[in-house]
């Protein structure tokens, strides 16, 4: 089978045995250095996309992937044309009413700020998995009149209350003139829940009808809750709702999504992804400065072949080739190398972890601390193509210095003392 000068004499430097001892030490560093440096950036970034991942969810069991808030202006049936319109449109997979009101919980002598939220239970279990959070009780019993309330966990623990008891909940109103007047209501706990979230389990949830019976002229927050198919398509739906508010809704209604209300923290994982990435791509540059090393040092050993070669009638490209040949095969062995472990690892931490747990007998997540002591994964193939991309532009790019400097070689100079 042909192959070109360069590719066959660069090939067969790698297959060499002939290497000193010294030289070949380093090829098997710098091939090692490029595998470890490439499986890191993949388990790495695998692992703080699983986490992103959880954080996303947890911020989003008990919100929704869009709101509609309403103007201060519109009455409380306003919303019923424009969640009908919302629910036919694609993506849509629920829609319900709510209300958020800034009170105060009250039981004994202890008082903690919260925030209550009013809501439709029918309509809620197509927003938010409210049931599966549950500790005691259940969210059906949040029927209009029954003044039941769901409180987080956090709260729980700080009032030292459980289901049966009676908390009351003091909200500011304002009167007649404008005058700010509180409202006191007692509502009996009918259940407690835990999100794992900070302010998730300082909720407090109510029927919506009970809310707005208890503090009708409250400076709340109210409006429409969305639930769409997948929450990472958000900015494709979104164009669609605000095309139906803007429709049926007027120009006094908000529209936002999760990725404007959770902006902040996506931004700081982005951020520290970012700069993960490029400490961990250090690894990859220390391997590559290893194959330039390497290859000056082959350059020298080879200094006689390469005269040779040039009297024989190769171009000084051809030689050039051929060394750039040789460190490129070394560094994309060592990426494939790197890969394929990198993978390994990411596609199995659910298996490994546990077992280096079992095996050293620590724990990498302490449940003290931590909600969730999973460490979770997702691999995203576009991350694995820019690694593998990046790794080899630094093997090529290391390849240069040396296959230049062997190109440079004056035949005559090389064979003057042979």
């Amino acid at each position: 089978m042909f192959q070109p000068l360069s590719l066959f004499v660069g090939l067969r430097y790698v297959r060499s045995r002939q290497h000193k001892f010294f030289v070949s030490l380093i090829t098997w560093v710098s091939l090692l250095g490029v595998a470890l440096g490439v499986a890191a950036l993949i388990v790495v970034l695998s692992v703080m996309n699983g986490f992103a991942g959880e954080l996303r969810d947890r911020l989003l069991l008990l919100d929704a992937d869009a709101r509609i808030v309403d103007p201060a202006t519109a009455p409380p049936d306003a919303d019923r044309a424009l969640r009908a319109r919302l629910q036919g449109l694609p993506g849509v997979v629920g829609v319900a009413p709510y209300m958020d009101l800034t009170a105060l919980a009250v039981y004994q002598s202890d008082m903690v700020p919260v925030q209550l939220r009013g809501i439709d239970p029918a309509l809620e279990r197509h927003i938010a998995q409210v049931q599966p959070l549950l500790q005691e009780g259940s969210l059906a019993t949040l029927r209009p009149g029954s003044d039941a309330v769901v409180i987080g966990q956090t709260i729980a623990d700080e009032l030292g209350v459980h289901s049966g008891d009676a908390v009351t909940l003091l909200v500011e109103s304002s009167a007649a003139g404008g005058i700010p007047a509180p409202s006191l209501r007692r509502f009996q706990v009918a259940g407690v829940f835990e999100a794992g979230i900070e302010d998730d389990d300082n909720m407090i949830l109510a029927s919506l009808a009970d809310v707005r019976a208890f503090a009708p002229q409250a400076q709340g927050v109210s409006g429409l809750r969305v639930r769409f198919e997948d929450a990472l398509r958000t900015v494709q739906y979104m164009p669609a709702v605000r095309a139906a508010v803007s429709a049926l809704g007027g120009p006094g209604y908000q529209v936002r999504d999760w990725t404007q209300d959770q902006a902040d923290y996506f931004h700081a994982i982005r951020i520290e992804k970012t700069m993960m990435g490029l400490i961990l791509l250090l690894i990859v540059a220390v391997a590559a400065f290893n194959i330039v090393a390497m290859l000056v040092m082959v350059v020298n050993e080879k200094r006689t072949d390469i005269a040779i070669l040039r009297t024989l009638g190769a171009s000084p490209r051809t030689i050039l080739q051929a060394f750039m040949t040789q460190g490129v095969a070394i560094g994309w062995f060592g990426v494939a190398a790197g890969v394929a472990l990198g993978l390994a690892l990411a596609l199995n931490v659910s298996s490994i972890v546990p077992a280096l747990e079992q095996a050293f007998h620590f724990q990498f997540l302490s449940s003290q601390v931590y909600y969730d002591t999973a460490i979770p994964s997702v691999v995203q193939w576009p991350e694995v193509a820019w690694i593998c991309a990046a790794a080899l532009l630094l093997t090529l790019g290391s390849t240069i210095y040396p296959a230049l400097r062997a190109a440079a070689t004056p035949p005559a100079d090389a064979l003057r003392y042979e």
